[in-house]
């Protein structure tokens, strides 16, 4: 890799993280101002839920978002009795008893859709200020960056361009 190229990723990797920092200040904000503001591990363990559309054991949650089982345990616990009503239900797995299934509530689809549209209003009210020509490169270079961060997820490591 060229001194330019790898110049170009350093400022792209710090733009990104520039703008990763913005919306953690705004997450940040909404808690203060909303006491049932969902954190990260909260709305990855109840979107986990909702795209599965079936319950989900304890440890498949643990799998699916890279959380600790401790930290899990904070999460399940925090689900289930820190909103106006559980947003999901755990029960004994009924073909192995070690396991716990997770079962998503109403109140915890509810939830779900809340916080997601609030997320996707907010970003809309920003992305507006781009012309067309933007916001179209702006789409295509996130589908692009969401195939890379799934290749990296699943371990790949392959360092070529991806596809244009």
């Amino acid at each position: 890799m060229t001194a330019s190229q790898e110049e170009s990723l350093q400022k792209m990797a710090e733009s990104m993280f520039a703008l990763a920092k913005m919306a953690w200040r705004q997450r940040l904000a909404a808690r203060q101002r909303d006491e049932e503001e969902l954190s990260e591990s909260q709305f990855l363990t109840l979107d986990l839920l909702i795209s599965c559309d079936k319950p989900q054991t304890v440890g498949d949650v643990i799998r699916a978002i890279h959380v600790a089982p401790a930290q899990m345990s904070r999460v399940i616990r925090s689900l289930e009795n820190d909103f106006a009503g559980p947003l999901i239900r755990c029960e004994l797995n009924q073909r192995d008893k070690r396991k716990i299934d997770v079962h998503l509530t109403a109140a915890g689809r509810n939830a779900y859709e809340q916080f997601r549209d609030a997320r996707l209003r907010r970003s809309r009210e920003i992305l507006a200020g781009l012309s067309e020509r933007d916001r179209i490169d702006f789409v295509r270079i996130c589908g692009q960056m969401r195939k890379l961060y799934a290749r990296a997820e699943q371990g790949g490591q392959d360092k070529s361009p991806p596809p244009t």
